[in-house]
């Protein structure tokens, strides 16, 4: 059985150590490319193949994504107290890069990532997906370009994140984000404190919580969209209904009937699913039961399917149980708050003694004295 770590591991050495050579080895192996990695200009214009009605509708999602994420930007707090300063200044990353996972393409994942992006103010952004036959998905192209994104490659796997990692090809990113499998994910995690990462995607999963007046065809459904993703997925459906969970026996779900809602959502909370949805007749009351969850989807007509594309919602989410300490992508995950001081003499006069004492129970004998100096 292949050792998954140091099978990575040993990858993203010889990709830090060979350079670009290294890139296009794995490339070679592992996509079937190893030509010239960054998109040309010209390759934009496979954008003109797509159907204008195709284009319409993806510009309608970016504009509703963006609607969503333009409320999340706090901005710099800041409070004053005498004659002092303090508090926090928001600053964007300066460079990110962001992987679209290859097989079936998923420019959805560009708009998810890259929207926030935008608004959070970053001014290089990268892309790199895995090619297809040597060329990039025409839709990825699409998004990029109405995002304004310049710079985009044809690296999978973990040669991509060693590539954006290392400056192999490029300039190095300062962040990761996006999802990918279980070798990217890996890569991903070894590389994190070299840059910073949004988190660690392992398999979809979905939890619903419903009782008897849930649509039996509309849970059915719901557990198979996220199912569908790979046969890693995971699904569990609380409920209090015995018809409803005797329906979903023979699907690739775990059941468990309870006796109220309320216990439904503790088990729910128990697993910590990426996706939970709440088809009962009052959703709304049972939010204020929920603990742990990447998003919550209240009520019939909020899928987690309708998430995952249009609603606007972001749907990069912490699985694997990781929504116990995580969050879903926020603009936050693209700005660096800075911590920012500024005491008035008499304010620090007025206090200073409280950092003197602290030293000497520390037996900081500089630190006091940076603070003992100033009379």
């Amino acid at each position: 059985m292949m050792d998954l770590e140091n099978y990575v591991k040993d990858i993203l050495d010889e990709i830090r150590l060979d350079g670009i050579e290294a890139v296009k080895k794995y490339s070679r192996r592992f996509d079937g490319y190893p030509e010239e990695f960054k998109v040309e200009r010209s390759e934009f214009d496979s954008t003109d193949t797509l159907d204008k009605e195709d284009k319409e509708f993806i510009d309608r999602v970016i504009e509703r994504v963006r609607e969503v994420h333009e409320g999340q930007t706090d901005g710099d707090r800041l409070c004053y107290k005498k004659d002092s300063l303090f508090g926090l200044i928001e600053v964007p990353i300066e460079r990110i890069g962001i992987y679209v996972p290859g097989g079936k393409p998923l420019p959805s994942t560009l708009i998810m990532a890259g929207v926030p992006a935008m608004i959070a103010g970053v001014e290089d952004i990268v892309v790199t997906t895995p090619p297809t036959d040597g060329k990039v998905d025409p839709y990825i192209l699409y998004i990029a370009e109405k995002l304004g994104i310049k710079e985009v490659y044809k690296l999978g796997g973990v040669q991509a994140i060693g590539a954006m990692t290392y400056g192999i090809g490029m300039e190095k990113v300062d962040k990761i984000f996006g999802p990918g499998n279980k070798y990217v994910n890996e890569a991903k995690r070894q590389v994190y404190g070299e840059v910073g990462i949004d988190g660690l995607a392992g398999p979809s999963e979905i939890a619903i919580v419903a009782d008897e007046s849930a649509e039996e065809g509309y849970v059915l459904e719901d557990l198979r969209s996220q199912l569908e993703h790979d046969e890693d997925a995971k699904a569990w459906l609380f409920t209090t209904s015995e018809k409803l969970a005797e329906s979903v026996e023979d699907e690739r779900v775990y059941v468990k009937v309870l006796s109220d809602l309320k216990q439904c959502v503790q088990e729910s909370n128990k697993v910590a699913p990426e996706h939970l949805e709440v088809l009962t007749e009052e959703p709304r009351s049972l939010l204020k039961y929920v603990r742990n969850a990447g998003a919550v989807y209240l009520g019939d007509y909020t899928p987690a399917a309708a998430a995952d594309y249009f609603l606007g919602v972001n749907h990069i989410l912490p699985t694997g149980g990781a929504s116990k300490f995580g969050s879903v992508l926020t603009v936050d995950d693209f700005v660096k708050k800075i911590s920012v001081a500024e005491s008035g003499r008499s304010d620090y006069m007025d206090d200073r003694e409280l950092g003197i004492r602290l030293a000497d129970i520390e037996d900081m004998k500089s630190h006091k004295k940076a603070m003992e100096v100033r009379r």
